[in-house]
């Protein structure tokens, strides 16, 4: 695919743009603002919520751990009877006999009190009969198969009242004839030893969780007296001491937060000693042409003869021009160093579109002068990422330049193109005026230095107000001779944002600078 062409446009008087104000843009604001957070008030509550969330949980596992400790004396005492039980029952020829001794079998039933556990035993055949003992205690489950001479557990409900059962498989002879022997026991005394279990770990929890919080609060008072201290040391800091925080004594979970803050107030002393460049500047610059006002209005006053007084008037509005015209110089340089978002508000612009609008808003005070404009743009968008305002000023201070020192019959190019995929965006502002010497071509970007000779009129702000801007873009700004080396030709490299179309990587017919 072959490159495309370069086109360079004249500008004509006819098509030179209508300048509109910019209006203020509104910035919605997004919810309501949020109220502080206390720091003391966050630690406190996710320290305190995980503890009252495990209580809970500690009641729970305490309660668990209560029935396990209480089950096991009188498991024991189960176990016990039921090998007693075992030890008494015996073949008598074919019949199972279970000779239990009258005190044992009151023992085992028990007087019937409440306040006393209930001992139930049962002894059943192979078949699943009555031998002897109580009918009413259910037999194992298939989920609860007794074991050869291993006793196992299991709890039962009977009549509405929990039962802790121990049971085993007892064999009568080897083998061949055997019986499942069942004691049960009502949990009375397993709920008193297992409740007074809870009752001494918990109590003591009652006591401890209210000193715990007060313990964690005196803590985390005495934790962040640090930054009470911080606190204070910056109350008493005058308004205007914008010196960096010492950090040896900060804390170090404080420290990148006191180095950020630090940096923040560098940067805002940064900011009010530009503040303070500008104003004298400022003051410096003005007092010159506000003194010639003066002064030719003060002739004025006094000139009798109606054309001297024309000509006063007309050099008065010169002068006012030319005031007026520093003036802004002078805002727009204060505009480049500052750094508020509202005015550094980056979003894309398309250099080529914004050459062609610059370009047309010149054409009518080029083609006063006589000098030809013409403008080579680029056949894609150049897309950057930047202020439109400021970069719109860098063209305009760039083309102001041009203009002013190109004699009458000169030309004036403003080009824009891209030289690879990668490659930054090249705007250039060639002319074929008196030029620059090769030793002032980087003085010219130094504040109100202007090259001895030159006869036109000039504050010797623009350059340095094109490089203050051209770094705020992260862009390179340099000065070179023009076409067959004569006049001058300043090349600004921005970087670009995304790529260009394929095909538009290609040069466009670049004129050598």
């Amino acid at each position: 695919m072959g490159a495309p062409e370069a086109r360079r446009q004249a500008i004509p008087a006819g098509k030179e743009k209508e300048s509109k104000a910019e209006k203020p843009r509104r910035v919605p604001v997004f919810g309501p603002a949020t109220e502080p957070n206390s720091l003391f008030g966050e630690i406190l509550d996710w320290m305190l919520a995980p503890l009252l969330l495990l209580w809970p949980i500690s009641i729970a596992a305490t309660h668990h751990v209560a029935n396990q400790i209480a089950d096991r004396p009188y498991d024991r005492v189960l176990i016990e009877n039921v090998s007693t039980i075992a030890r008494l029952t015996r073949l008598d020829g074919d019949r199972v006999v279970v000779d239990l001794p009258a005190t044992m079998d009151a023992q085992l039933y028990g007087s019937g009190d409440d306040s006393e556990d209930r001992l139930i035993f049962q002894v059943r055949g192979a078949r699943g009969e009555l031998l002897a003992g109580d009918e009413s205690l259910p037999a194992p489950s298939g989920e609860n198969e007794p074991v050869f001479e291993t006793v196992r557990f299991r709890d039962e409900r009977l009549e509405g009242e929990p039962l802790r059962v121990a049971y085993q498989v007892h064999a009568l002879d080897v083998g061949q004839r055997w019986v499942i022997i069942q004691v049960a026991e009502t949990r009375h005394k397993r709920e008193a030893l297992a409740s007074q279990i809870i009752s001494g770990v918990l109590l003591p929890q009652f006591a401890i969780l209210p000193m715990a919080v007060i313990l964690v609060w005196l803590g985390l008072s005495r934790g962040l007296k640090p930054l009470n201290r911080l606190r204070a040391k910056m109350a008493e800091r005058r308004p205007g001491d914008l010196s960096p925080i010492n950090i040896r004594r900060v804390p170090e979970e404080l420290q990148p937060m006191i180095r950020s803050f630090n940096e923040l107030m560098a940067r805002l002393e940064e900011n009010l000693q530009a503040q303070q460049r500008f104003i004298a500047d400022a003051a410096h610059q003005m007092r010159t042409p506000l003194t010639g006002l003066r002064m030719q209005a003060d002739l004025a006053v006094a000139e009798k003869d109606p054309e001297q007084l024309r000509r006063s008037v007309g050099q008065i509005a010169q002068a006012a021009e030319r005031a007026g015209h520093l003036i802004n110089q002078l805002l727009t340089l204060a505009r480049a160093e500052s750094s508020h978002d509202k005015i550094h508000r980056f979003e894309t612009v398309d250099m080529e579109a914004l050459g062609r609008d610059v370009a047309l808003d010149w054409a009518m005070r080029a083609r006063a002068k006589r000098v030809d404009l013409g403008f080579e743009g680029w056949p894609y968008p150049l897309p950057v990422y930047g202020v439109p305002l400021l970069l719109r000023e860098l063209l305009n201070n760039l083309l102001d330049n041009a203009v002013k020192y190109t004699p009458e019959g000169g030309h004036v190019t403003l080009r824009t193109r891209a030289d690879d995929a990668g490659g930054p965006i090249i705007v250039e502002v060639e002319d074929s005026g008196i030029g620059v010497p090769p030793e002032d071509r980087e003085r010219v970007f130094e504040r109100f230095y202007r090259v001895l000779g030159t006869n036109a009129d000039g504050s010797g702000l623009g350059l340095p107000i094109c490089r203050e801007i051209a770094d705020l873009h992260q862009a390179e700004l340099s000065l070179g001779p023009g076409l067959g080396n004569a006049g001058t030709c300043v090349t600004l490299n921005i970087p670009r944002l995304g790529s260009l179309p394929s095909g538009a990587a290609q040069g466009a017919g670049n004129v050598d600078c």
